[in-house]
């Protein structure tokens, strides 16, 4: 399956320089370079969680640059929790699961900008539990079935 453009969308809100330097500020980064680094590894490990419409429709809402990691990524068949997304992402990219876990809400925080609510909402029913916290959302229990 190849992610395709959907016609009529509307250009990303911002460019992928104004996208770093607010993942710089968010991430209290010391540079730029490190910043495009976090971007470049949280939005590679989420390309790889993401699937359906979801992901096609936050990959219009990024600037291309950074649509470019997201579906450059294969879907992996192992569905990972919001702490398996962190600490896979740790393992991944050498640091520790507390740097991974600064850098993901860093970058989720401006994509969960950029993707606006409606898609954001999609995006955490795509999802399996944990990763809400990480969108800088609250996480909601889903309901339990009722006991027959």
């Amino acid at each position: 399956m190849y992610d395709q453009p959907r016609p009529n969308q509307a250009a990303p809100a911002m460019t992928f320089e104004q996208m770093l330097e607010r993942v710089r500020h968010e991430g209290a980064h010391p540079t730029r370079e490190r910043a495009a680094e976090a971007v470049h590894h949280v939005l590679a490990a989420l390309g790889r969680q993401l699937t359906g419409d979801e992901r096609v429709d936050l990959a219009q809402a990024l600037p291309v640059e950074a649509a470019l990691t997201l579906t450059a990524q294969i879907p992996d068949t192992r569905h990972l929790t919001g702490w398996g997304f962190v600490k896979d992402l740790a393992a991944r990219t050498g640091v520790s699961p507390a740097v991974a876990r600064w850098d993901t809400g860093a970058v989720l925080a401006v994509v969960t900008r950029l993707a606006g609510p409606d898609l954001l909402a999609r995006i955490l029913r795509r999802l399996p539990g944990g990763y809400a916290l990480l969108f800088g959302q609250a996480q909601l229990r889903r309901p339990e079935p009722a006991a027959a």
